[in-house]
């Protein structure tokens, strides 16, 4: 792994496969590191003939925090946002797409395929909108459009209460418990290896004043719906049938918003990243990208 400034920030990242092929960044979800992309999925896409870039973004993992722009009051920033309020954030999501094109730039990257989960997809979705011209090709997971007209999650609450502690058996049990909430039922983790992931996340950095930085970010994006219609770049939206973190009905509309988007919802999936969905994800993922080539 390496790290280079990325918008006035150091990101770290790692990259598999040749960089002369054609680029892949996947962008990981709120709270979720760099490695929460599996090695064998990052492998198969490289073996098939890209190269892929994964990193930490902002306020997560190794990447650089911002600690110095404190923790965020949410339930005054949510009670600004229903008031139809703009409440002063650490930094937004357009900031997060920022760090992408110039994790890019530093990679001498003129143009990818972005791969977003969930909050990730939100970024993903942002730099198509605003950085079109380096987007080869989009794939938002799980993710949406962030219009509040949309079915509320049935599990929300698990996510807030994150231990503001570094202790190592919360928080295990803090992701355990996240993961039989929203995890999903069709592509489970085994337990062993799942204690096991998380613990060794939690050992490379577990940083609780990031993760509400970047849920505060979520919780305040904007709604993308016309930028969404403006995109061009071929699209791939993929929901899990069984997410009850993000409903089906936010990539539904999402992939109806983006002009020929091609909307793939699978069964058994919820909102996590265990190896055996993203085996399912990569196949998935090569269709689409193998058919911008």
């Amino acid at each position: 792994m390496a790290n280079l400034i990325s918008n006035g920030l150091s990101l770290e990242y790692e990259t598999f496969g040749d960089a002369t092929d054609p680029a892949v960044v996947l962008i990981t979800g709120l709270g979720l590191q760099l490695v929460d992309w599996p090695v064998p999925f990052c492998e198969r896409l490289a073996a098939a003939g890209y190269y892929v870039v994964r990193f930490d973004n902002r306020d997560i993992g190794l990447s650089q925090k911002l600690d110095d722009k404190g923790v965020p009051d949410l339930r005054a920033i949510l009670k600004q946002l229903a008031a139809g309020e703009v409440p002063a954030l650490p930094y937004d999501l357009h900031d997060m797409a920022d760090d992408v094109a110039g994790l890019m730039e530093g990679l001498s990257i003129e143009a990818a395929h972005i791969v977003g989960m969930s909050m990730g997809g939100m970024i993903g979705q942002l730099m198509a909108i605003f950085h079109g011209d380096r987007v080869l090709s989009l794939t938002s997971i799980s993710s949406s459009s962030s219009d509040r007209y949309l079915p509320p999650p049935a599990a929300n609450t698990v996510l807030m209460s994150a231990p503001a502690s570094q202790d190592m058996e919360a928080v295990v049990a803090f992701g355990l418990e996240v993961n039989d909430v929203i995890g999903s039922p069709g592509f489970r983790w085994d337990r062993e290896a799942l204690t096991a992931h998380i613990r060794a996340c939690v050992a490379r950095c577990y940083c609780p004043a990031g993760y509400m930085r970047q849920y505060t970010a979520v919780q305040a994006s904007n709604v993308r719906r016309l930028g969404l219609e403006g995109i061009t770049a071929p699209t791939l939206v993929i929901h899990g049938e069984d997410d009850l973190l993000v409903p089906p009905e936010a990539g539904e509309e999402t992939a109806e918003l983006i002009p020929s988007a091609r909307f793939e919802l699978v069964d058994g999936m919820g909102h996590d990243l265990s190896p055996a969905l993203c085996d399912h994800l990569a196949g998935l993922i090569l269709t689409h990208l193998d058919a911008t080539r």
